[in-house]
């Protein structure tokens, strides 16, 4: 292997900055010197991608980067970070003659196809022995990702959304306390709001009763305490947020589905792996389906649970061996 001709690949998203390297050369995509780093111990992602590239002592003339934001402009800024460039400025800073930016889930998208066996579980629906397009890829992590592929066999393509940030449509009396008090507190609730760590604290919080009209908290649990505790089974108050956590995703889950026309559905992201059981035997599935005369058409859908560790460097290095057109500035 021709140190001098890997390539850099990162997955920056609103709590981690994943990075590695990948050979071109490869018959297939590899994540090689791999690391996770915390944002909070960075000033930029010029910082935390030079302190990577020290520490692996190799300078690449090509990268991708996944990113949780929009990446149609020169001027980056994160969704859930403080941090912003230039893509310009920080191209030149870190020596590179290429640079491509890619949305966190549409990097996500890329790596469906390079998945292996037992990168994803099975949740529902028919098992196909080919990847049936078109494939919506979703799912909750700091923030909570969509994205599209569209295609088959070896010519997909990844369509970049925002898809995170629609309007959540509470159903049922819980749902529309939740949404009150999200509305006072930000004005507007999107699903992102919900579905993701922080998400999943605030539904437990308002589920508790630690929460007043104005928007104000007495209490927020860390996720992470909320799921273990929900997963151990002996506190009531956890298991109802994620409960009501696995219903509300069902919901967007259909209704991305439905929009995308989509005959298999990804759910991926930092959370969902942690809990598929309970994901399984949750209103999950119920929620997907409820969609009047359209149930029977979503019956037909694949739905699968994408287990790899790193999804979205997987598919930063697949789509620039592929030559994936850069969103441009």
């Amino acid at each position: 292997m021709n140190a001098g001709a890997l390539e850099l690949i990162a997955d920056i998203g609103g709590t981690n900055a994943r990075f590695a390297l990948t050979d071109p050369a490869a018959a297939t995509p590899q994540l090689l010197q791999s690391q996770s780093l915390e944002n909070a111990d960075f000033a930029s992602l010029q910082h935390a991608a030079e302190h990577y590239l020290q520490s692996v002592g190799v300078q690449p003339r090509r990268a991708a980067i996944a990113l949780a934001c929009p990446v149609n402009t020169d001027e980056i800024r994160l969704t859930n970070r403080a941090w912003s460039f230039s893509r310009n400025e920080l191209r030149q800073s870190l020596g590179l003659d290429e640079l491509l930016l890619l949305n966190d889930f549409g990097a996500v998208a890329w790596s469906v196809p390079a998945l292996q066996a037992d990168d994803r579980i099975a949740l529902y629906g028919p098992v196909h022995s080919q990847l049936q397009g078109p494939i919506s890829v979703l799912g909750p992590g700091t923030g909570f990702g969509v994205g599209l592929l569209v295609g088959a066999d070896d010519h997909w393509h990844a369509v970049e959304t925002e898809g995170g940030h629609v309007s959540f449509a509470p159903l049922g009396d819980e749902e529309q306390a939740i949404a009150r008090w999200l509305n006072a507190r930000h004005g507007r609730v999107s699903y992102e709001r919900l579905l993701s760590g922080s998400g999943l604290a605030c539904i437990d919080a308002v589920l508790r009763g630690t929460v007043d009209a104005s928007g104000g908290v007495r209490e927020l649990r860390d996720p992470a305490t909320v799921v273990a505790a929900a997963l151990d089974g002996h506190e009531v108050a956890s298991r109802r947020a994620l409960a009501r956590f696995c219903a509300i995703l069902g919901s967007v889950a259909g209704d991305v589905a439905l929009v995308h026309g989509a005959r298999t559905v990804m759910i991926a992201g930092g959370i969902i792996p942690r809990f598929v059981p309970f994901l399984r035997s949750s209103a999950f599935r119920e929620r997907f389906l409820a969609k009047g005369r359209f149930a029977a058409y979503l019956e037909s859908v694949s739905i699968q649970v994408v287990t790899h560790p790193n999804p979205g460097l997987l598919g930063a290095a697949v789509a620039l061996r592929k030559g994936a057109a850069p969103s441009a500035p």
